[in-house]
């Protein structure tokens, strides 16, 4: 599949449209502008690592979710991180996608496939007034101490701990994978009991819970990680090989 076949593809996905103006996403970086994608390497970040074992295994096009260059490069000296990066995967023959905000908000991206993987039902949108419908909604089928579902979340998504500020019974969930405390506000307007995201912060977690509202920080990379099976699954059916490649930054001892 022709290279802007493909990219037209992944925007039916996640349409531009869907961005948040502040962000910088889409393509990265073209190693050939007559490429024929054949085999997609997904992953969380555009790391190091992550361009390697694309390279080496013989990946054409590394899918990331958060932007290989963020901001304006003013050089490719590969004196920082970002240009190195972007050199490595020129000249190892690596084109470098990344849908950043767009998949947060996207139906199917990271915030659908962050509820499905805790397994509660999606029953609408929320958040603000750039991007209204980046969060998610669900209710559960009963009230459940607060303790309960973290223990829940963290097994669902395998992160080894969470954090939870402020307690009580919950029924109606918003989720933000990420960094959510920005929509803390939204999610409370939205009726929502508790806000199950990846980092909001210490005092902006303390001062919810004075108000009454339970937060869950899972950690920004198990919130955000479930959506790259679904960007694999979609790409396998369209004929073309995917892959998986995620390894946490972070580690808890």
């Amino acid at each position: 599949m022709r290279f802007d076949n493909f990219y037209a593809f992944l925007e039916g996905l996640a349409p531009r449209e869907l961005s948040a103006s502040w962000d910088n996403d889409g393509v990265m970086c073209i190693a050939d502008k007559d490429l024929d994608v054949k085999r997609v390497l997904v992953a969380l970040d555009p790391t190091s690592e992550a361009i390697r074992y694309a390279a080496d295994g013989g990946y054409d096009v590394l899918l990331t979710h958060h932007p290989m260059i963020f901001k304006g490069l003013k050089s490719l000296s590969g004196a920082d991180t970002v240009s190195a990066r972007t050199i490595s995967a020129l000249t190892r023959g690596v084109s470098v996608v990344s849908l950043h905000t767009r998949l947060d908000a996207a139906e199917g991206g990271v915030n659908d496939a962050l509820m499905a993987t805790i397994g509660v039902k999606v029953t609408g949108t929320f958040g603000d007034g750039e991007m209204p419908t980046l969060g998610r909604l669900g209710e559960l089928d009963g009230e459940v101490d607060s303790k309960e579902l973290a223990s829940k979340v963290r097994d669902a998504l395998g992160c080894g701990h969470v954090r939870v500020t402020g307690k009580g019974k919950v029924r109606r969930i918003a989720v933000v994978g990420g960094d959510g405390k920005d929509l803390i506000l939204p999610a409370i307007k939205a009726g929502a009991d508790v806000l199950i995201t990846g980092d909001a912060g210490y005092n902006t977690c303390e001062a919810a819970a004075e108000d009454g509202f339970i937060i869950i920080e899972a950690g920004h990379f198990h919130t955000e990680a479930p959506v790259c099976r679904f960007l694999a699954e979609k790409i396998r059916e369209i004929g073309l090989e995917a892959e998986t490649f995620n390894t946490c930054p972070s580690m808890y001892v």
